[in-house]
């Protein structure tokens, strides 16, 4: 049975309007953020000089970003590493194309018996730890974008609405490129990179078009299979960090950008960071695989809300009947919220 399909907002006449991802009214000021308050708008620092000159602010912050999760602690612990099983021949495929971890994240070996008592530089020599330089990314945020721009385009030429996928396959996309960006800061890469990377990405890039184009459903299950190893590597990553295997990033103050991004606290570590972009991936394969089970015409959930981090980072995906669960759910409590902003209905309700 198709999912039921509705719009990613509704108007409702004399009813304030209610953003669908948060629940805050319309009216509310952008500059609260559409993920939560953001520190840096309840004290607003002065303007520099150059700003007060021309009028035009020399840093973008806060309400500039797609929405996207910001976590609790308990939520940032709440991550399993999992694994989905292969049901059907083009699961099958979608895990074979991961290989053995593939190359996307450079993976290490597992810890000897007598790590302990080895030296950082025995553990780095043998290639049973991977040093700072190792963990970053390059190509994770093409899939999202390839796969909105897929969907946006065949929404224009059949006339009719996408059922909620391209918000969500955007939001993913910008989601890790903001990863990128946070680990670039840390690392500079050289011209061979750069280089390395603009071929990785043209090739990637085209070669997942066409993948879509003949098997959406493959090319999630594909993304939900990468998004497993990233949180095996980001798991891998907080221990190793723990465990003080890298000292670098020990106690490595986050980035401002990550601290922007993710709201974090002033004094946030790397380590914070971490914990951030695995929920992250914890998402992206959650997300993947419920979409993965899903058909092509069906309502994406996520549109309405996502589940917190509690679900998903504990279960894999939702498969169709659970999607449909979750969708009607979020409508039901949605429409019950506008009602409730009436003022004549809420003073009917509170009495």
């Amino acid at each position: 049975m198709a999912l039921p399909s509705v719009a990613r907002r509704t108007f409702v006449s004399n009813i304030p309007r209610l953003n669908v991802l948060t629940g805050k009214k319309a009216t509310e000021p952008a500059s609260v953020g559409a993920e939560g308050p953001h520190r840096r708008d309840k004290v607003p620092s002065p303007p520099k000089r150059e700003e007060v000159a021309t009028g035009v602010p020399s840093t973008i912050k806060g309400d500039w970003v797609l929405f996207h999760p910001v976590y609790t602690s308990e939520e940032l612990r709440s991550v399993d590493i999992l694994h989905r099983e292969s049901k059907t021949f083009s699961d099958r495929i979608a895990y074979n194309f991961v290989g053995v971890r593939c190359g996307f994240w450079l993976q290490a070996q597992t810890l000897p018996p007598n790590h302990e008592s080895m030296s950082l530089e025995e553990l780095r020599k043998g290639g049973y730890i991977m040093d700072e330089r190792q963990w970053l990314r390059s190509i994770a945020g093409v899939p999202g974008m390839v796969a909105a721009a897929l969907r946006h385009l065949r929404s224009l030429r059949l006339l009719r609405r996408d059922s909620g996928w391209i918000h969500t396959l955007l939001e993913e996309a910008e989601n890790e490129r903001m990863h990128l960006m946070t680990f670039l800061s840390l690392r500079k890469p050289g011209l061979i990179f750069r280089a390395m990377l603009i071929g990785a990405q043209g090739v990637f890039y085209n070669t997942f078009f066409l993948c879509y184009m003949l098997s959406p459903r493959t090319c999630h299950r594909f993304v939900g299979h990468l998004e497993e190893e990233a949180v095996i590597t980001y798991t891998r990553c907080i221990q190793e960090i723990e465990a003080g295997r890298l000292p670098e990033w020990a106690n490595h103050s986050a980035p401002e950008i990550a601290k922007d991004y993710w709201r974090l606290e002033p004094s946030a570590k790397l380590l914070d960071v971490i914990y951030a972009v695995r929920s992250d991936e914890s998402t992206h394969r959650f997300v993947n695989h419920s979409l993965a089970n899903l058909k092509p015409n069906d309502i994406n959930p996520f549109a309405l809300r996502e589940p917190d981090m509690t679900v998903k980072g504990k279960k894999i995906a939702f498969d169709r009947d659970e999607a449909k669960q979750y969708a009607e759910s979020r409508i039901v409590f949605l429409t019950n919220a506008r009602i409730l902003e009436d003022p004549l209905v809420a003073s009917i309700h509170s009495s």
